[in-house]
């Protein structure tokens, strides 16, 4: 039986109205209500038989396929499940990637009376929607971005951030013997992109000899609004959300190489699919020799498919956050079961962050409320089937990278060496 999904509201229990009761009679009452289970009201979004939560994805455009993966391995998780004999019930609006589209999103699931958000989707719709669960003292757990937003509100972060990712594999690349001063980043021109190019300054800045690298990436951050003019300042090119010319970032690049004589070996991409991959083929095409990279949010099948049309067929490292398909953890061994020919790295992490849901949930200590929830999320780390957690210490509950690199048109971890044997290529 699939988890249950409905599009009207369904009405909370409410306590009806009593006549007055008078003197000792109301007291009694009263005071026997008191240590009634439920208290006087019930939390926003419990009923006696069910749990509602919600979440924004894009069901349709050109992100949809992450949206559907994501919902995919959440649904897939909570199917048939319970917490205190209430079943689950998972509301899920399309937003299609879009910040405005995220916020009226939200609105509806506030007014249907959502306990919490289990997997919203995307940096710039996450940015936009937190303050107003914030506002409405809405919990947000697991949402599929890596920027570690740490507020406003009570945000609960499972994924390893986009600068982890990048920092991973930039300290594996100068391990391999690759120059602080050959490392290049491509990215979108906005938060998202931004914290990528964050976790290329994070790698850098341990080599001391890369300080004036640094230097330039802090004033590329340091610039203010929304599209600020990031181009031909560093070791970065960037381009407009919502765009793939790749033009402007990879003259960019170019500039930077004759500039600082210094060609760019790596090239790490903080990018949505289609101008990932224009850009690398754009290079491709002007005969650069540059080795890619890009982050979890830009990997996987759909990247596989859009490399192989492009010719890409080698050069390419990426990151994931969650173990690797064919791992033998408990976890992946249920979803691969649960989800069979969708299993694919982002409903992995769908099936994860649903399943942390369930287990934050079985440890609350008495009724379920929006604030019993969040002392149990940071009370105790969690072992999601061979998968830790932890939030005892603060809002970011992972912080695993997985590196893998394409071989014969497959994404295969990375083992010692394969690195090192690459850029020597």
């Amino acid at each position: 039986m699939r988890v249950p999904y409905r599009s009207t509201p369904i009405p909370i229990n409410s306590i009806k109205r009593q006549r007055p009761m008078k003197g000792i009679a109301l007291g009694l009452a009263l005071a026997l209500y008191s240590f009634a289970p439920w208290g006087w009201t019930q939390n926003v979004g419990i009923t006696d038989k069910t749990i509602r939560i919600g979440a924004n994805m894009p069901l349709e455009g050109d992100t949809r396929t992450n949206g559907l993966a994501l919902k995919r391995g959440i649904e897939a998780a909570l199917s048939n499940q319970s917490v205190q004999g209430r079943r689950i019930e998972f509301v899920v609006i399309n937003d299609f990637y879009d910040p405005a589209k995220s916020l009226d999103a939200v609105k509806q699931l506030i007014d249907q009376g959502v306990f919490l958000m289990l997997g919203g989707y995307g940096t710039p719709t996450t940015k936009a929607v937190l303050p107003v669960l914030a506002e409405n003292k809405i919990p947000a757990l697991g949402f599929y971005t890596g920027a570690a937003f740490t507020g406003p509100g009570d945000v609960l972060n499972f994924r390893a951030s986009y600068a982890s990712e990048v920092e991973s594999v930039v300290g594996a690349a100068l391990a391999a013997g690759v120059n602080p001063a050959e490392v290049c980043g491509y990215a979108q021109n906005d938060a998202y992109g931004m914290s990528g190019i964050k976790g290329l300054r994070a790698a850098l800045a341990k080599h001391p000899s890369a300080a004036p690298i640094v230097a330039k990436l802090d004033q590329i951050l340091d610039m203010p609004g929304d599209n600020p003019a990031r181009n031909n300042v560093g070791p970065v090119g960037v381009y407009q959300r919502d765009t793939v010319n790749a033009r402007e970032g990879y003259t960019s690049l170019k500039n930077w190489e004759t500039s600082s004589s210094n060609r760019c070996r790596l090239v790490t991409i903080a990018a949505t699919y289609k101008p990932a991959a224009e850009f690398m083929a754009y290079a491709r095409y002007k005969g650069e020799p540059w080795i890619f990279s890009t982050s979890s949010n830009a990997s996987g099948n759909t990247m596989k498919s859009l490399l192989k049309e492009r010719g890409i067929t080698d050069k390419f490292v990426t990151t994931q956050i969650v173990p690797s398909l064919d791992s033998p953890l408990p976890v992946v061994a249920e979803a691969r079961k649960a989800l069979g020919r969708n299993l694919d790295y982002v409903s992995l992490e769908g099936y994860i962050i649903g399943k942390l849901f369930l287990a934050i949930m079985q440890a609350i200590d008495g009724p379920p409320t929006r604030e019993s929830f969040l002392k149990a999320a940071h009370r105790q780390p969690y072992d999601i089937g061979g998968v830790k957690v932890d939030f005892t210490a603060g809002n970011q509950g992972s912080s695993f990278v997985l590196l893998t690199y394409l071989k014969d048109g497959e994404f295969v971890p990375v083992k010692p060496g394969d690195l090192e044997s690459l850029f020597k290529q």
